[in-house]
């Protein structure tokens, strides 16, 4: 990944670190965006820290707009940014939990891809990848808000690899299962982790994907369920 430039958003999270970290190992220059992202959240020369909010718009576009502005161009984006919300029926969810998780899992993409392709497109060789959920494409009960918002983002992960596979951008999605991050290890402390995805192995596949090697993946939403299956 020498000489390409990658965005990572919700870099210092608990599948991003993994993201953010891989590419600088593949020597990638790497623009690690969060709310809260410091210089030091990395210890590596060719990581830059770029504080955004891409749950809006103008926030998407600045971030991508600056890291352009710096470098002259974007190579690769990889979209970690996401929420979960579940407990409830469908009947018995709110209207706010349905809109923040299509803030979160939806529009954050919407918005990220508004920004980023036009700058992708012109690389002739650009990648841009989310991170959806196994709930996009086999919902379970009581997540009817969080499934709903991710299939929506896989949908317009495909329809993004449709209209700019004439340029050479290939847009895919990564479907995991349950991952052994710190957040989900305290929500579920007797839960069976040994099942669980490793978040080293989706930022590997992630680097796959964005290098020479992942050229011929085009609209994929690929499922990485660990034992889980």
């Amino acid at each position: 990944m020498k000489d390409k430039v990658v965005i990572v958003t919700g870099a210092n999270g608990g599948l991003g670190r993994y993201v953010t970290q891989a590419f600088l190992d593949a020597d990638a220059a790497v623009f690690g965006s969060s709310l809260k992202i410091q210089e030091s959240d990395f210890a590596a020369a060719n990581f830059t820290a770029v504080p955004a909010d891409v749950s809006t718009r103008a926030g998407a576009k600045t971030l991508v707009e600056q890291v352009v502005a710096r470098i002259g161009k974007l190579d690769v984006l990889v979209h970690t940014v996401g929420g979960f919300a579940g407990g409830e029926t469908i009947v018995g969810t709110d209207d706010a939990t349905f809109q923040r998780m299509m803030e979160l899992n939806f529009y954050s993409t919407l918005y990220v891809f508004q920004a980023a392709i036009p700058a992708l497109r012109k690389t002739g060789d650009g990648r841009l990848i989310a991170i959806g959920s196994r709930a996009a494409t086999e919902p379970g009960a009581r997540v009817s808000a969080y499934s709903a918002s991710k299939a929506a983002m896989v949908s317009l992960v495909r329809t993004a690899a449709l209209e700019n596979k004439d340029a050479g951008l290939r847009v895919n999605a990564i479907l995991p299962g349950t991952m052994d991050t710190p957040a989900n290890r305290k929500a579920m402390p007797g839960a069976d982790i040994s099942k669980w995805v490793q978040p080293v192995a989706v930022a590997s596949l992630i680097v796959w994907l964005a290098g020479e090697a992942g050229k011929d993946v085009n609209g994929a939403a690929i499922p990485v369920y660990g034992s889980d299956i």
